[in-house]
């Protein structure tokens, strides 16, 4: 990928019917290799709290954390379409703080958008941050950090709570969010949200009818930390894999076989003999 895929790119490829492919990245190296795949956009998400530090839920992502990686992953993939992830209480607290925070994200780390879960409660928020020129992504339907709030995940199985997500949809364009993220939305319900959207509609869990997916890349790849929701799909088993190499490489240690002459340092003879 040699060109920088703005929101101009995403607003063409939604008009022209061309799917946007979004993963969730938390370091340099997985990056670099990313970008190289082609991926449109990267997503670092609260999920890191999950997946890459181990905790039960997505609230122990901090700022200080969520905004290092992401600035490692610009780092790694220069050319990507960056959100960064708005972790449990750094804009719920208030609008002031969710600016500043959400301002680290594209001055500090050069992200190209900053995700926020909202929903029509927080129009004054978004309404806010976009004032501010920072662009918004607007995640909706199922939200994570609320979820103890939630008796269902998947709430547009009935038609009020579909007609007030549909809503609330068009509340967050006209407040002037430049994306939409539906997590978990029912299809049919999905698709009626994307076809009436003037800005790009991301699927996590909520079908082939939006402009574009994403996935948690720990769940693509089979890495420990997954959770393997219903939506998601494994395209390697790369823990698998890390965990024959490191059992290999703990093999030829106990067993003196590496270290070998090839992989170490040596004198010249002539050098050796002043010894």
């Amino acid at each position: 990928m040699n060109e920088k895929v703005t929101l101009g790119k995403l607003a063409e490829w939604k008009h022209s019917g061309r799917p946007i492919s979004m993963l969730t990245c938390y370091d340099y190296a997985t990056a670099v290799l990313l970008e190289r795949a082609g991926i449109d956009s990267i997503l670092v998400g609260d999920s890191l709290a999950q997946t890459i530090l181990g905790h039960g839920s997505t609230h122990a992502a901090t700022m200080d954390i969520m905004v290092t990686l992401s600035e490692a992953v610009r780092r790694g993939a220069p050319h990507v379409y960056l959100v960064g992830d708005m972790p449990f209480l750094s804009y719920q607290v208030s609008i002031e703080q969710a600016i500043a925070n959400a301002g680290r994200f594209v001055a500090q780390a050069e992200c190209d958008a900053v995700k926020l879960e909202v929903d029509r409660r927080h129009l004054d928020l978004v309404k806010a941050l976009t004032a501010a020129g920072i662009p918004v992504m607007a995640h909706m339907g199922h939200r994570p950090q609320a979820e103890y709030q939630y008796i269902k995940r998947i709430t547009t199985r009935e038609a009020g709570a579909a007609r007030d997500l549909m809503e609330d949809a068009q509340l967050m364009i006209e407040a002037g969010v430049s994306s939409l993220l539906l997590e978990c939305v029912t299809e049919d319900v999905a698709r009626s949200i994307t076809a009436a959207s003037s800005v790009p509609v991301i699927s996590c869990g909520s079908g082939p009818g939006c402009d574009g997916q994403v996935l948690v890349l720990h769940d693509c790849l089979g890495l420990p930390g997954a959770v393997y929701p219903k939506f998601s799909k494994t395209y390697a088993q790369i823990g698998e894999q890390i965990t024959a190499a490191a059992s290999k490489y703990v093999q030829e240690v106990r067993e003196g076989v590496f270290p070998d002459s090839e992989h170490c340092y040596h004198m010249s003879d002539e050098e050796a003999k002043k010894i």
